[in-house]
């Protein structure tokens, strides 16, 4: 028998799987971020963040890379391992990176469950539809929940041509209603809707059981994601569908010319400043 630890008076209630569709039923939307960090985890889970992502998007916003390609599982791991030492209620979910699923069920496994071993995450994401079905069922088979992920698949952005809207026309949109059914049926906990028209992800919404996270798909789907960075303002640029509701960067570089012209300038550290009382 496991022992069980009852959670402190007061302390955050943690999300769980079945969270995530008692939601959806009711209708409260889903609230998720990108975080590779144990700081940034910590801040944006005592805000109430319902999932925290452990993205490949590191490759992009932590490693200088200009895709999630060269991302590796090795890249992954210290992240995600902090990441959810540091969420309290959070539901903690890791990207698969390329190259690490594909070759089929065998492998998406073996790497899942390195990556539960190694880091205390509660789920993985993975890209594709029908084309990651049955990796999809081993994994749920295995216990490992899995969130999809279709649309704009940052993974496969060189076959599609770069980050372009997927499912416009009938016939697109039809294949992605499939793609999502298989994932649902495949036994995901949720599917990610990334650059997909507002009435085609309105209508896998509509038609799936499980929840729906968009970005940059509109507002009917059950959820949001955003890259932290984005949201946050830290970087330039960002993307169109990505609302910058605080621009920390220029207020982050601003503390550092500060404390540049303080030390420089002889006032720091100062009396108020020092160890010795």
């Amino acid at each position: 028998m496991s022992a069980h630890t009852s959670p402190a008076p007061g302390a955050p209630k943690r999300v769980r799987v079945h969270h995530l569709a008692e939601a959806k039923a009711r209708g409260e939307k889903i609230t998720m971020l990108t975080a590779y960090d144990g700081v940034t985890a910590t801040i944006l889970d005592a805000a109430g963040v319902d999932t925290l992502l452990v993205g490949d998007s590191i490759g992009n916003v932590m490693h200088g890379h200009t895709s999630t390609i060269p991302v590796t599982v090795d890249d992954m791991i210290p992240a995600a391992r902090a990441v959810a030492r540091a969420a309290k209620r959070a539901l903690v979910i890791v990207d698969l990176p390329f190259g690490s699923y594909e070759a089929g069920p065998a492998q998406a496994l073996e790497t899942s469950v390195r990556i539960f071993k190694e880091t205390g995450a509660a789920a993985v994401k993975l890209e594709g539809g029908r084309r990651s079905a049955a990796q999809i069922r081993a994994l749920t088979d295995a216990g490992i929940p899995v969130v999809g992920h279709l649309g704009f698949t940052p993974q496969s952005e060189n076959l599609l041509g770069g980050p372009r809207v997927q499912g416009r026309g009938d016939a697109a949109a039809e294949a992605l209603c499939a793609d999502a059914k298989a994932v649902e049926e495949a036994g995901a906990i949720a599917v990610v809707l990334e650059m997909v028209p507002v009435e085609v992800a309105a209508r896998v919404t509509e038609i799936l059981r499980i929840p729906t996270i968009g970005i940059g798909a509109g507002p009917e789907c059950d959820g949001q994601v955003l890259v932290w960075t984005d949201m946050a303002g830290m970087t330039d640029w960002s993307p169109r569908f990505a609302k910058r509701f605080a621009e920390l960067g220029r207020a982050l570089q601003q503390a550092a010319v500060d404390y540049v012209a303080d030390v420089k300038g002889g006032t720091f550290p100062d009396e108020a400043h020092s160890f010795e009382k």
